[in-house]
């Protein structure tokens, strides 16, 4: 029997469980999932949600913490703060610097009257016919009503300046990083600097978009919970040298 194992999922830049829906509901009954929102107001800089992820993790043992786009970054933050109690990092289709360079510089640029705008245009995308299903617009369409422009605003200027290579590699814990074979949001220079900077890092691949976590959740579980057991593997291998040790010495 495969032991628990917990699970903690970090949103990308809307900052809610909304995406992770479809996913949840193929993940076996052994996981058990916990996913840290972040504030519909307020501060919503990394610091800012690692402190949240801080209080709402802090009592837990041992976990698995996975990061998607935005939520990569923080997942690192976390592994690097929580270290007895990280076990295991997913990035998915996420990245460590800035996955925008050029616009680094521009990132203060990002205020809340431009990224309304920007959101408008967004949602008019979704009102042509076959530019997606059902589904993901009626996903949308919550996570309109529940995030504002300000805290994405504040979100998207927290990515464009981040900075986590050095919590990369230092990293002592297994990495998986989960990327969509038609990403049309994060360039593969994001994964290249991933393997640059942490070479043992394991890469795997879901069939779909920047969204496949949504779109094709039946691959995408299957890719964690291989991940997930082998991590478990390793760590039962571990607990029994431990306990072999102790019974000869």
């Amino acid at each position: 029997m495969t032991a628990r194992t917990t699970l903690v999922l970090l949103p990308g830049l809307d900052g809610t469980e909304i995406f992770f829906g479809p996913l949840l509901v193929h993940l076996p009954a052994w996981i058990d999932p916990v996913v840290v929102a972040y504030p519909s107001s307020g501060p919503n800089a990394y610091d800012d949600l690692l402190a949240i992820a801080n209080r709402e993790l802090s009592s837990r043992r041992d976990f698995v913490v996975l990061g998607w786009s935005f939520g990569g970054p923080l997942a690192l933050m976390v592994a690097e703060r929580m270290r007895s109690q990280v076990s295991g990092v997913i990035l998915c289709n996420s990245f460590v610097s800035s996955p925008r360079p050029r616009l680094a510089l521009f990132r203060f640029a990002a205020m809340t009257p431009v990224i309304a705008t920007v959101r408008a245009l967004r949602r008019a995308r979704f009102l042509v016919p076959g530019y997606a299903d059902g589904a993901l617009r009626k996903a949308k369409a919550k996570t309109w009503k529940r995030v504002n422009a300000r805290a994405l605003a504040a979100r998207s200027r927290a990515a464009l300046g981040v900075d986590v290579r050095s919590l990369l590699a230092r990293s002592g814990v297994p990495v998986m990083y989960l990327a969509s074979t038609q990403d049309e949001v994060i360039s593969r220079r994001s994964l290249d600097e991933v393997l640059a900077l942490a070479p043992q890092t394991e890469v795997t691949e879901v069939d779909g978009p920047h969204m496949a976590l949504f779109s094709n959740p039946a691959q995408s579980a299957a890719r964690i919970v291989d991940f997930l057991q082998r991590i478990g593997e390793k760590r039962r291998l571990k607990s029994g040298a431990g306990l072999r040790r102790s019974v000869s010495g």
